[in-house]
């Protein structure tokens, strides 16, 4: 079987890959961008400006990790909409577990863009996907 490495930010799909992920989050410049989506795991990467964010959301039926690999923010996470209690101040030494059903939100925190990747299980976006700015995030959701 062959292996392909991965420099391209391009999704590989459901094929073994070798992949320096941190090179992938920090050079990645786009909101979101899917680098592989197998048929039970996808992997993308974001980039969140100054200020911005991903947006209170909930995955019913997917788990998700979130791991911070350049840049600092707050995360929220909660059972419901409106009692969003949890509050964390991360790094690049964090990472985030998020159980399915559960409400979350990572603001970036600092003066520069916060790089990040996400794994879910099982996929939650088309292969392929790019979304450039969260506004083209929040029109494909819709």
């Amino acid at each position: 079987m062959d292996f392909e490495w991965n420099n391209k930010s391009k999704d590989l799909g459901d094929k073994p890959v070798v992949i320096d992920i941190h090179n992938e989050t920090v050079c990645n410049n786009n909101f979101r961008t899917a680098i592989w989506t197998g048929e039970r795991l996808q992997v993308t990467v974001m980039s969140i400006p100054c200020g911005g964010e991903i947006g209170l959301e909930i995955h019913e039926h997917l788990d998700q990790l979130l791991k911070i690999e350049s840049g600092c923010a707050n995360v929220y996470m909660g059972k419901t909409k409106d009692c969003v209690k949890f509050f964390g101040k991360i790094n690049q030494n964090y990472a985030i577990l998020i159980p399915a059903g559960t409400w979350h939100n990572v603001i970036n925190a600092c003066h520069q863009p916060l790089k990040m990747f996400s794994v879910y299980a099982p996929p939650q976006h088309p292969f392929g996907t790019v979304h450039k700015t969260k506004l083209d995030s929040d029109l494909a959701e819709n």
